[in-house]
């Protein structure tokens, strides 16, 4: 069940963020509507390298050698940047 509080209870702002767990946010509404929504750093973290892979899948997805020197990556060139992209390897 979505964990949901008006901006309002931000006055309380300790309260709120002990109500932040990973995999659980809080959204915050004003006059009913949401607004704002806040999440752990591990769930954003998540999230960019979610991005990061969907990114690639897309540019992968054109055809175009993904590279950016008009030439095709290796098998281990292409593991290793796909590694780099989810955080894997630095």
């Amino acid at each position: 069940m979505p964990k949901i509080a008006p901006v309002s209870e931000l006055r309380n702002y300790g309260q709120i963020l002990e109500m932040v767990k990973p995999s659980s946010p809080v959204y915050l509404t004003k006059n009913g509507h949401g607004v704002y929504s806040l999440h752990s750093i591990e769930d954003d973290e998540a999230f960019e390298k979610a991005k990061a892979v969907v990114s690639l899948m897309t540019e992968l997805a054109k055809g175009f050698p993904p590279g950016g020197d008009g030439e095709w990556l290796t098998d281990e060139e292409l593991g290793r940047r796909v590694k780099v992209l989810v955080g894997a390897e630095k």
